[in-house]
């Protein structure tokens, strides 16, 4: 099996991230996905081979979002070329894109016009901010709707510091990842009842559903969490501490009773279980700063390969390391957990971030590196039962590249 989509037929109209991540995600999965691209540039993401100031050999963030696809370059603001792309919708399973909804429209590519042709397609259309509303037309990226509109990145914020910036495609991957996830349940939801549907998913969504915690607070409690520093944290246990080499690793003393026993041993401080300040959670809080600088002295004297052998004698001391990208990329368990997969390119194959979920009775695995732009156009343009000759006129007139 290539995986659980076997059989599934995308079409994408994506650019940038969030639409080529969900239906990347998709062909990880099995599904036959169909690029459609401008003839001239393609999907703007493969300019990210540029991103340094200099042309770099290959384009890993486009590999990410875009292997095992066919790419069709199809000039969409063509008649000739919407005939097309209509052609090749009509027995799609799936329409992933994150176009704006006026452009599809204009090009006869909008929800209602694509489902009345093909009533059992399901169409993914991610939006910045959703299908409704004032701003629904309006551009957004996701340092927009995710990071920014959401209230993403004012949680980030230091009380004394600036704006934290997002790094790239962080809002767009969980959208996509979030979008694959839909297409799924609605194709569930075909095989029962025989009928596509519209599915939306948008980033600014995707941004509130991920601090659901705070904004939960806030609409049950009508208050606000604050936003802590590290040298104040009300729970000790649960707090960024620096080994004395320099490493940084994260205690994870959620519960009070059952976390803070085994922190206090291995620090060499057995009696602040039982007697004096530290002993009860409020204590703990109330000495919150100087009880910080304390276990910040003591960790200081130790390395952290050292620190782990010692947390590792108390079943639970949970801690997990604070890792660098270097440091992600050696890590044992990170490859153990299948966080990296080994793609077949034309150059060889190369390790490229995994999507992230596995399937233990229809495994996936790539088929294909990112295609170039138009690398597949005369093999889609065949299987629509065009000739040799009817697919030299398209390319002659600049319809298809």
């Amino acid at each position: 099996m290539a995986g659980p989509l076997e059989g599934v037929k995308v079409v994408e109209l994506g650019m940038w991230v969030a639409g080529p991540a969900c239906a990347g995600i998709l062909a990880d999965w099995g599904a036959d996905v169909i690029k459609l691209e401008p003839p001239v540039g393609g999907d703007p993401a493969r300019t990210y081979q540029a991103l340094f100031g200099t042309m770099m050999p290959d384009n890993p963030v486009f590999e990410m979002d875009n292997r095992s696809k066919r790419s069709l370059a199809v000039d969409l603001r063509t008649a000739e070329g919407q005939k097309l792309a209509l052609e090749l919708l009509a027995d799609a399973d799936v329409f992933v894109t994150n176009l704006r909804r006026g452009a599809l429209e204009r090009w006869g590519l909008g929800p209602d016009e694509v489902l009345a042709h093909n009533p059992r397609l399901i169409y993914q259309l991610i939006t910045g901010y959703g299908m409704e509303g004032p701003d629904a037309a309006r551009p957004a990226y996701d340092i927009g709707g995710f990071w920014a509109r959401s209230g993403v990145a004012s949680l980030l914020q230091s009380p004394d510091g600036p704006l934290p910036f997002q790094r790239g495609g962080m809002g767009d991957h969980p959208t996509g990842s979030s979008a694959s996830a839909a297409v799924c349940a609605a194709l569930f939801n075909r095989e029962r009842t025989g009928k596509g549907q519209l599915v939306s998913t948008s980033l600014v969504r995707q941004g509130v559903y991920t601090i659901g915690f705070d904004l939960s607070i806030t609409l049950g409690w009508g208050d606000h969490i604050g936003i802590g520093k590290r040298e104040t944290m009300g729970n000790p246990a649960m707090n960024n501490y620096v080994a004395g080499d320099g490493r940084a690793f994260w205690l994870i003393g959620q519960e009070a009773g059952r976390h803070w026993p085994p922190l206090a041993r291995v620090v060499g401080h057995p009696e602040w279980i039982e007697d004096g300040p530290y002993s009860t959670p409020l204590g703990r809080r109330e000495h919150a700063v100087e009880l910080v600088a304390l276990l910040d002295s003591i960790f200081a004297t130790k390395s952290l390969d050292e620190w782990s052998a010692i947390f590792e004698t108390e079943p639970d001391m949970f801690w997990a390391p604070v890792n660098t990208i270097d440091d992600v990329l050696i890590d044992e368990q990170i490859h153990a957990a299948g966080a990296f997969v080994e793609v077949p390119e034309s150059q060889g194959s190369a390790m490229r971030v995994a999507s992230p979920s596995d399937f233990y009775g229809t495994p996936w695995a790539p088929r294909s590196g990112a295609p170039e732009l138009g690398e597949h156009s005369r093999e889609v343009l065949r299987s629509l039962g065009r000739s040799d000759s009817e697919i030299d006129v398209l390319f002659d007139t600049g319809v298809v590249a």
